[in-house]
Parts: C-alpha cells; sequence; structure tokens
C-alpha cells in the first residue's frame, strides 16, 4: 500500500489553480459569474499599484540588485495580478460552507452541460445528497474514477471537490475542442534586459569601483611606476642637454644609507589583477575542476553506498509489495464485487428516487381530497346535532299518519259504495233476468 508524500496536503492548492485557469478558459466568468450574480473565485486580489507590477518589479530589482539575481526561483507578480498569496484558492480552504457548496454545484452542473452532457441547474432548496448523486454519475459516465464517499463533497470545499471539477473542466475543454498551444514569451523591455546584467559584469563594477577608491585612498602611501617613469625620461632629456660633466658625490654615505632606509618602504610596487583577463578565468576553472574531482572522489563512496541501500531497499519494497498483493487479491475480489452491488443498488435507488417526485405530487393531492371531504364530514356533523330537522321530520311523519288514516277512511268509504253498486247491479240483473223468462214462457204457451 503507498503512502502519500508530505506534499499531498498541498496537491489541492496546486489543482485549484488548474482549475481556475480552465474555468478562465472556458468563460465562466460571463457565462455563469454574471448570469447567477456570483463573484469571482480569486480571493480579494489587491489592486496593482500606481505604474503597475511591471515597475514595481523593476525598482526591487533595481534595490535588490545581486539579492535578487541570486534567488530565480522566486515568483514576482504577474500583470494584473496582486500579491503573491491572493491567488484563487477558493474550494482550497474552508470559508463559507453554504456558498461553496452552492458555488460547487452551480460549476458542476454548468461544466457538465457545457461537456455536452444535459444536466437540470440545481436549485437553493434542493437536496444536497440527490444533487451529489447525480454529479458524481455524470462523472463515472465521463470514465473517471471516484474513490471517495459522496459525503466528501457535502463541506463544498476540499480536494475532492477540486478534484471534481478539474476534472469536468477537462471534459468540458475535450468537448469544445480546445488544445494547448506552445506558450508565446513576451518580449522583456530594454530598461529590464539593462537591470538583468550577468552577476559577474555587477560584480567586476563593484570591483572596479573598489579598486579605484583603493587606489586614491593609497596614492599617498605608494609611488607609480609611470609617473617615475616619466619624470626619468624628463631629466635624462634634461641631462642630455647640458654639457657633459665629471659626476661627483657630495653626499656622505652614512646620509645615504639612511635616506634608503627611510624610502625603501615606499617602494612596494602594486600589481592588480584584471578580472577581465581569460587566463585568470581559464585558471579559477582549472582549479575549481580540480577541487570538483578531489570532492567527488570522497562522495563517490558515500553516493555508491547509498546507490546500494537504496536498490535494496527498492527490490524489497517490490517483493513485500508483490506479497502484499497476492495475500489481498481475494480482499480486492470482495471488494470489487462489493463496489457492484453497490453501483447497481444506487442505480436502483436514483431509479426509484426518480419516482418520488411523482408520487409526492400525488399525496398533495390525495391530502387536498381527504381536507375537503373531512369539511364536508364537519359540516354534515354539525348539522346532525340540530334538532329542528328532527321536529320537522316528526311533524311531517304525524302529518303523513293523518293523511294516511284520511285516505284509509276514504278508501274504506269508496270501497263500500263500489260493493254497494255491484250488489244493486247485481240485482237489477237478476230482475231482468226473471222478467224475460216469465215473458218467454207466456208467449210459449199462446
Amino acid at each position: 500500500v503507498a503512502e502519500r508524500g508530505p506534499g499531498a496536503a498541498y496537491h489541492m492548492f496546486v489543482l485549484m489553480e488548474d482549475l481556475l485557469d480552465k474555468l478562465k478558459l472556458l468563460s465562466y466568468e460571463e457565462e455563469v459569474l454574471r448570469r447567477h450574480n456570483m463573484r469571482p473565485l480569486s480571493r480579494c486580489p489587491s489592486p496593482p499599484p500606481p505604474g503597475g507590477w511591471r515597475r514595481r518589479r523593476r525598482e526591487a530589482r533595481k534595490a535588490l540588485g545581486r539579492a535578487a539575481e541570486a534567488s530565480p526561483g522566486r515568483r514576482w507578480p504577474g500583470r494584473g495580478e496582486g500579491p503573491a498569496g491572493a491567488g484563487g484558492h477558493y474550494f482550497a480552504l474552508p470559508t463559507n460552507p453554504g456558498e461553496q457548496f452552492f458555488m460547487f454545484c452551480t460549476l458542476a452542473a454548468w461544466l457538465i452541460t457545457k461537456a455536452g452532457h444535459p444536466f437540470e441547474q440545481p436549485q437553493e432548496y434542493d437536496d444536497p445528497n440527490a444533487i451529489i448523486s447525480n454529479v458524481l454519475s455524470e462523472l463515472r459516465s465521463f470514465g473517471r474514477p471516484v474513490d471517495f464517499p459522496p459525503s466528501k463533497l457535502k463541506a463544498g470545499y476540499g480536494e475532492q471537490a477540486c478534484y471534481v471539477l478539474d476534472c469536468l473542466a477537462e471534459e468540458a475543454l475535450k468537448y469544445t475542442g480546445f488544445s494547448w498551444k506552445r506558450p508565446a514569451y513576451p518580449t522583456e523591455e530594454l530598461e529590464e534586459e539593462e537591470i538583468t546584467e550577468d552577476d559577474a559584469e555587477l560584480t567586476l563594477n563593484k570591483m572596479e569601483e573598489d579598486a579605484a577608491e583603493e587606489e586614491s585612498d593609497n596614492e599617498e602611501n605608494f609611488i607609480d611606476l609611470n609617473v617615475l617613469k616619466a619624470q626619468t625620461y624628463r631629466s635624462d632629456m634634461n641631462d642630455s642637454a647640458k654639457h657633459e660633466e665629471i659626476l661627483q658625490s657630495t653626499i656622505d654615505a652614512a646620509e645615504w644609507n639612511l635616506e634608503v632606509e627611510r624610502v625603501l618602504p615606499q617602494l612596494k610596487v602594486t600589481v592588480r589583477t584584471d578580472n577581465k583577463d581569460w587566463r585568470i578565468h581559464v585558471d579559477q576553472m582549472h582549479q575549481h575542476k580540480d577541487g570538483i574531482e578531489s570532492s567527488l572522489k570522497e562522495t563517490r563512496g558515500y553516493l555508491d553506498k547509498l546507490h546500494n541501500e537504496i536498490s535494496r531497499t527498492l527490490e524489497k519494497i517490490n517483493s513485500r509489495e508483490k506479497y502484499i498483493n497476492n495475500q489481498l487479491e481475494h480482499l480486492v475480489q470482495e471488494y470489487r464485487s462489493a463496489q457492484a452491488l453497490l453501483s447497481e443498488a444506487k442505480e436502483k435507488y436514483q431509479e426509484g428516487s426518480g419516482g418520488v417526485t411523482e408520487r409526492i405530487r400525488v399525496l398533495s393531492e390525495i391530502t387536498e381530497v381527504l381536507e375537503r371531504v373531512k369539511q364536508e364530514t364537519e359540516e354534515k356533523g354539525s348539522s346532525m346535532t340540530d334538532g329542528a330537522p328532527l321536529v320537522r321530520i316528526k311533524q311531517a311523519l304525524t302529518k303523513l299518519k293523518q293523511e294516511t288514516i284520511q285516505m284509509d277512511i276514504q278508501i274504506g268509504v269508496m270501497e263500500h259504495t263500489l260493493l254497494q253498486s255491484k250488489l244493486k247491479e247485481k240485482s237489477n240483473m237478476t230482475r231482468d233476468m226473471h222478467a224475460t223468462m216469465i215473458s218467454e214462457a207466456t208467449i210459449g204457451a199462446y
């Protein structure tokens, strides 16, 4: 199992800087920030000083001199950029988790749409778990691995958030057909070229100035050979012009010796080395070469020993890694199967959560109907507890009974009348029949 190095804690800052460059290439300021009225990701950039950062750089280099040239790895602020340390690390450090999460969801939705996959823009009151699950599903659809829990993205910052946005930005750049070109370096101004001279020339000028000051200081103590030569030449010319005479010394030998002893310390001759001479540079190169060779002989043994130790350690690590991989192979298989089951469960969960909104809508409609039925039931219950309708029903029943009795009496009277009429009709018919039979018998007798 490989361990992460000590620089892994700063990896998210590098990811954030790359992400900010990619977002600027995708014109996120016009398409996202202005549309949603958001502020840019850079944290409080300082305004450029009067004259711009280039002028500040020139002034600093003039003031620093050799110190600025001795630190080439230092990063100076560029054009329109604030001080070092004011870069955009919005998703790398926690500032406002709610605002950072909303910015993360907005940028992720925009980048997914930019990459060719339609994605609905999340709203402020949407479920964070559903948004994160949908974003990670789209990220897996692009073929990007996701080896961290979704809860890491709820904070809206951290290495995982930077990783997700960086992957989506790369996919968006691929979809738009963007390709990196060779960098075009700007031409430096003449003043900067004069400033950035070689260290050797700066040192040479300084040494010449020091030499001139030293010469002026020591002028009283040392005799210049050129001046002596000129004076000797003039004296020789004057002597040749004179007539040849016999030279006789009038100075005492003891006094001459005293004068020689007094002047002897002042007859020192100083020969200053010229740093521009190529022979001096060659000698220095040979000296440095000898020093390097002597140091190399001492350090070669240590380096060989260190190389052997590192090789043995690497072999041990490789063998141990193979052993661990062989021992954990079945666990890796189980982990992969568990990952497959988890992905299937997540897909089922997404399919199930898709119909939740529809069921919620149906539930709201049923709730409205239930409230209406409850209201009607309460109205009917209140009307049933009222005694006035019952009194009216009783009165109506009494009236119906009276009318029924009257109808029964009328029916009995009608039935009696009908029976009387039937009996009367029957007696009449019988009388008529007897009368007819008597008449026929009389007629037959005659």
